[in-house]
């Protein structure tokens, strides 16, 4: 495929994507530095490197009229809808799905939301390379700490992923996962129920019988559906999910942790607010919902002036 340039926005957060590619101190699937971002994904059971070379900053903040130059390299033949797979995907690790506009828009003279919106200027969804990415990683930090799932997630990417010529390993594939058993992950720290609802989303997506992809037939709200009716996926996870992985513009976090931990302090409360309230409360702000919910998660880790 040959290298294109994709326009960046003027208000474009570039730390932001750089912070959350580069979670793991150990990445092996992601190579990322303040001038590149190197992501290795599984498409149509190929290897695939997505390459983008980054603007120059102005801070922790794209230079205005700038654009990343991306580059596909796939070691092997991808058919027209791989190609189009992996340019959405470029897409999605830069957090260019979800326009801020609207929902800074919709809450300008909201009590609760419009000062935390205002310090967070440009604020992103920055988004998992695929969908399946995003439900396997929800999966895997279901219940622990973030530096026990970015464990765990490395050693999912080691087991089912496979290697570039480049180098980098490749995020995992449906099919690929399907092809381990409940062993090779138990015996590698995986609590049974994780690797039993891992293994088992991979099955059903790999065999057709869980489609991933949306499509006139094939709504979010029916994928959504489909996705609760799998044993051991639940809310949480499936609109985590449909954040990280389509971009939703409409996701109720109601039941994160640090969602609910960040309302209690703009609201002043003393304790935290139940799911059922958050549920309320963030019911207020559809259909921008997860732009609701970035800007919650940003307030607990504020950005440094630039």
């Amino acid at each position: 495929m040959k290298p294109y340039t994709l326009e960046l926005p003027a208000d474009y957060r570039l730390q932001d994507v750089l912070t959350f590619h580069r979670r793991d101190a150990e990445s092996i699937a992601e190579e990322v530095s303040a001038e590149r971002l190197r992501k290795g994904v599984l498409l149509e059971g190929v290897p695939v490197v997505l390459d983008i070379v980054l603007p120059p900053a102005a801070g922790k903040t794209a230079r205005a009229g700038a654009g990343a130059r991306v580059s596909i390299h796939a070691d092997g033949a991808l058919t027209a809808a791989g190609r189009e797979q992996a340019r959405e995907a470029v897409l999605n690790i830069l957090g260019l799905r979800i326009d801020p506009a609207p929902f800074i828009a919709f809450v300008k003279k909201d009590k609760l939301f419009a000062a935390l919106a205002r310090k967070q200027p440009g604020l992103r969804i920055v988004q998992s390379a695929t969908v399946f990415e995003a439900l396997t990683w929800a999966i895997i930090g279901q219940q622990i700490n973030l530096s026990f799932a970015i464990s765990l997630r490395r050693t999912f990417i080691l087991l089912a992923g496979r290697q570039h010529s480049s180098g980098l390993w490749c995020y995992p594939d449906a099919r690929s996962a399907a092809a381990l058993s409940v062993e090779d992950l138990t015996s590698r720290k995986f609590s049974r129920a994780k690797a039993e609802t891992l293994l088992r989303l991979a099955a059903l997506v790999a065999d057709g019988q869980l489609r991933l992809e949306l499509a006139d037939d094939n709504s979010i709200e029916q994928i959504s559906a489909a996705l609760l009716a799998v044993k051991g996926i639940g809310p949480w996870t499936v609109n985590y999910g449909l954040l990280r992985g389509y971009g939703y513009a409409d996701c109720s976090l109601h039941g994160d942790v640090a969602v609910r931990a960040a309302l209690q302090t703009l609201l002043g409360d003393d304790e935290r607010p139940d799911i059922k309230r958050t549920e309320e409360i963030l019911a207020r702000y559809s259909p921008h919902r997860t732009m609701a919910a970035a800007h919650l998660w940003a307030s607990l880790h504020p950005r440094d002036e630039d």
